[in-house]
């Protein structure tokens, strides 16, 4: 997004205006993110790439959304292929693919500024003291985790972890993700070496099975990654399911992001 298209500068949305979006199916909101019509209500200016706080509406339902346009993504010597945006509806088709649903509803369409993806605006739970998850090792975290090892998360900080006043935990900014390296760089380490849980194996597993060759999930990401990219995050969850156990950090790459929170 050009530096002279000016917008207002926004912080983070504190407020939670009556959303009817919230009580939307998992089917009904991606229809709403896909073909509502966008309106820019300012620019997130904490945001390294160009990110739009947007409204969407269709047949009389509105709802708070982000907007980041492919235009406004800032080049990346260590991510040259693709786009973040693609990398972030990724994320969300491997979230999808688990049945945790951890990431918020995320399309990749054509918005005011071109292409780009545009994912539900969480309302965050002021209350919940994200920092004190971390360093306790909140289990609800653990499915985060898991996820964060299969995409190969390079840059899970504390504030991309999104409690809700629901109880929920969802993880946004996944640009940098799905490398052919081993990258994994995290807050979320706390039960590095432990075993899966049952859940947690069953869902590796499949996510293996899914990422194979002609698998369905490995079919829906091949427009967005590299086949080499597709390659390792199929071998990243292969070593998952064959140790059953969470990853540890690599040693070749810094293991925890600047700032953590």
């Amino acid at each position: 997004m050009p530096a002279d298209e000016r917008l207002p500068p926004l912080s983070v949305p504190t407020d939670e205006p009556p959303d009817p979006a919230r009580e939307l199916d998992a089917d009904d909101a991606v229809a709403l993110l896909s073909r509502g019509d966008l309106s820019v209500e300012g620019r997130l200016i904490d945001a390294s790439n160009g990110t739009l706080l947007c409204e969407v509406g269709a047949d009389g339902v509105t709802a708070l959304c982000v907007y980041k346009p492919v235009r406004g993504e800032r080049p990346l010597w260590d991510f040259p292929d693709g786009t973040l945006a693609g990398r972030e509806y990724a994320a969300y088709l491997t979230s999808e693919a688990t049945g945790w649903n951890l990431v918020p509803p995320t399309v990749l369409r054509d918005g005011p500024y071109g292409p780009g993806m545009v994912q539900f605006w969480i309302h965050v739970d002021q209350t919940v003291d994200v920092e004190m998850m971390v360093r306790s090792g909140d289990p609800q975290l653990r499915p985060m985790a898991v996820l964060d090892a299969v995409i190969n998360n390079a840059d899970r900080k504390g504030v991309h972890l999104l409690p809700t006043p629901a109880g929920d935990v969802y993880g946004c900014d996944h640009g940098l993700t799905f490398h052919a390296e081993t990258k994994l760089r995290t807050v979320l380490w706390a039960w590095r070496g432990d075993p899966f849980t049952a859940e947690e194996a069953a869902v590796v597993a499949a996510l293996e099975c899914d990422l194979e060759p002609g698998g369905r999930l490995r079919l829906a990401l091949a427009p967005h990654l590299t086949e080499r990219e597709l390659d390792a995050a199929h071998r990243r969850a292969w070593v998952l399911a064959q140790t059953g156990l969470f990853p540890e950090p690599s040693g070749d790459w810094p293991a925890v992001p600047w700032p953590p929170f």
